[in-house]
């Protein structure tokens, strides 16, 4: 009886008839956190691409002359702004969600000091009159204007530290201000 009790024993940790799914057990968890994982960063940097291109177009709108006929306040902190808020709709992104970076440390174009976050929105931070360059003294300073803000995101891994953490992705955008 203890010899048929050995054989069986010894018979069973040959066979590997339950090894594929043991060995499957253990690999496809980390498979699938990892396909989430390239998922969730694919996210984040598609977010990314969309808001600096949202800065982007923002300070390129508000770069452009202001048209002096026009109703309705049109400057160029407001345009900026319009211009932001429909690239970031467009993409189905919030604009409320933004939240203004702090005010970059930008010189303004006529001396003092730095220009102060237009009043336009509270969700981001739109500069005018900052000094872009400087090509040394006596000439004529490049003046432009800045937009600026941090869009949420939050990712979703499982079982790892980056589950639910919300991330602050900083745009930034700097225009020449144009003359004609």
């Amino acid at each position: 009886m203890l010899k048929l009790a050995i054989n069986t024993l010894r018979n069973l940790v040959r066979q590997t008839q339950g090894s594929e799914i043991a060995e499957a057990a253990a690999v496809l968890p980390v498979m699938f956190t990892v396909m989430l994982g390239i998922f969730w960063f694919g996210q984040a940097f598609s977010i990314y691409g969309t808001i600096t291109r949202a800065a982007q177009e923002g300070a390129r709108a508000g770069a452009a002359p202001i048209c002096s006929t026009c109703s309705g306040g049109n400057t160029a902190a407001t345009n900026a702004y319009n211009a932001l808020q429909a690239s970031m709709t467009i993409a189905k992104l919030d604009s409320a969600n933004a939240q203004p970076s702090p005010a970059s440390l930008l010189n303004s174009c006529t001396g003092g000091s730095p220009p102060a976050c237009s009043s336009v929105s509270s969700h981001v931070c739109i500069q005018t009159g900052v000094l872009l360059s400087s090509t040394g003294s006596g000439s004529t300073p490049v003046c432009g204007i800045s937009v600026t803000f941090q869009y949420p995101f939050q990712f979703w891994l499982p079982f790892t530290s980056l589950n639910k953490q919300k991330i602050w992705m900083t745009a930034a955008a700097q225009a020449r201000m144009e003359t004609q």
